[in-house]
């Protein structure tokens, strides 16, 4: 059965990665997180002191910027130069810039780049921004990914919490509002539903029932049937 690359887009907090990681396991597919992306290298420049604004110290960090992802107790973990850092990635320190390094241009042509290498043998789950529109845009499946603000700000809290990691609901919606405005405004490759994405509302959905939904849109274009857009 010929492999295909599935991509899915949608706001922050939607619970993309969760779909993304679980469709990719139902499927046998590779899952590349690339949000997880984006924050290792916000990650290296506030580590590293270096400037949203100054291109050159950021063309020279991106230089040193190696990317890696493997499985360790059956989780996707992110390795920055060799180094696991996924815990770190996830606090609001990071959280809270993400957005504006993702928005550079270097960065984003950096990150794509790597991306379509990660997905020139297929069989991958693809989830970020602008993987239906820029990265993949000839992706055999299209998934933009939403959910209302309030169940948003309320998954990314709870998250948080069962990890340890302090925030206040109230910090949490205006980061998600912050990052929203961010991702849709952004000059390069903003974030927008692809003409032929299908879009998927989980705001009163289980994880299982959105796989469910998902996974038969991928079983059926997999066998060949073009799906209408949506």
């Amino acid at each position: 059965m010929e492999k295909i690359i599935i991509a899915v887009d949608g706001f922050s907090s939607c619970g993309k990665s969760t779909l993304a990681k679980a469709l990719g396991k139902k499927l046998s597919y590779a899952y590349i997180d690339t949000g997880a992306m984006y924050r290792a290298v916000t990650y290296y420049f506030l580590n590293n002191n270096i400037s949203f604004t100054d291109n050159q110290a950021i063309q020279e960090a991106l230089s040193k910027i190696t990317i890696t992802f493997k499985n360790i107790n059956q989780q996707n973990t992110t390795f920055l130069n060799g180094e696991n850092i996924e815990s770190d990635i996830r606090n609001m320190y990071i959280s809270n810039n993400v957005s504006e390094v993702a928005a550079i241009s270097a960065v984003r042509r950096a990150m794509v780049q790597q991306q379509q290498e990660m997905g020139k043998a297929k069989g991958i789950v693809m989830d970020g921004r602008d993987i239906g529109t820029v990265v993949f845009p000839n992706a055999a499946l299209k998934i933009f990914l939403t959910a209302n603000e309030d169940t948003r700000a309320d998954r990314r809290y709870k998250e948080m919490r069962s990890k340890g990691q302090e925030a206040t609901l109230e910090a949490i919606k205006a980061n998600l509002t912050k990052r929203d405005r961010i991702d849709s405004t952004r000059a390069d490759s903003p974030l927008k539903k692809a003409i032929d994405a299908v879009e998927v509302d989980n705001s009163h959905l289980s994880q299982e029932e959105q796989l469910q939904i998902v996974y038969d849109l991928a079983i059926r274009v997999i066998e060949g049937e073009r799906l209408r857009e949506a």
